[in-house]
């Protein structure tokens, strides 16, 4: 439950800090608003992972949890290194 929270929480964020679509970085970040500043370069990568992410690894753990079937267990290791990639795509791409 903790990892849907605190990716929830990053996803709204990557959603606010997104740069506008064709937009490039400001020339004079100081002087330009904090709003319209974009501080995530690929919005849509780090979305996409950490979606991909959550829905596999806590998916995989819930069902292994509500049907037992031990093999969906091998597949929590594929979620988390989604959204390890995930946060490597963030501080990367800044």
């Amino acid at each position: 439950m903790l990892y849907h929270l605190l990716h929830a929480v990053a996803l709204v964020a990557v959603g606010v800090g997104a740069r506008p679509s064709g937009a490039s970085a400001p020339s004079h970040p100081a002087t330009t608003p904090l709003a319209s500043r974009g501080l995530v370069a690929r919005p849509r990568a780090v979305a996409a992972l950490f979606a991909a992410g959550v829905v596999i690894f806590s998916g995989s753990l819930y069902a292994l949890a509500l049907t037992g079937a031990s093999a969906l267990g091998a597949v929590a290791p594929v979620g988390g290194l989604l959204l390890m990639a995930g946060w490597v795509t963030l501080a990367v791409n800044k």
